[in-house]
């Protein structure tokens, strides 16, 4: 493990954080199965569809639903958005591919 430089711990803090979330918390009570975090779904959902998208949008639905809410409850909606970022992360290292997505029509000019 990476040890923070100094300056960076408040950031190393965070991270831990999320990652206590998903091997403790919530993550791995209703999604864990027993099994290890690249055969959850977060992960699966990615190879099946072939993309991020799950996951990006997965994590800008839990970054969105924490605006407005008590500090505490939003920093564990903002930890769990990390985590669907991480899983992405992990997603594309292992060699998945990512689907551009459809551009919108221009407009007729």
């Amino acid at each position: 493990m990476t040890y923070p430089l100094p300056g960076y711990e408040p950031l190393a803090s965070v991270l831990s954080r999320a990652l206590d979330q998903a091997q403790s918390g919530k993550g791995v009570e209703r999604h864990g199965n027993g099994l290890p975090f690249s055969e959850q779904p977060v992960i699966v959902e990615q190879r099946q569809q072939g993309g991020t998208g799950f996951t990006v949008g997965q994590a800008r639905k839990k970054a969105l639903e924490s605006m407005g809410l008590p500090p505490d409850k939003a920093v564990r909606e903002l930890l769990g958005a990390i985590n669907y970022l991480a899983a992405a992360v992990l997603y594309l290292e292992e060699g998945g591919e990512e689907v551009t997505p459809p551009r919108s029509p221009s407009p007729a000019g």
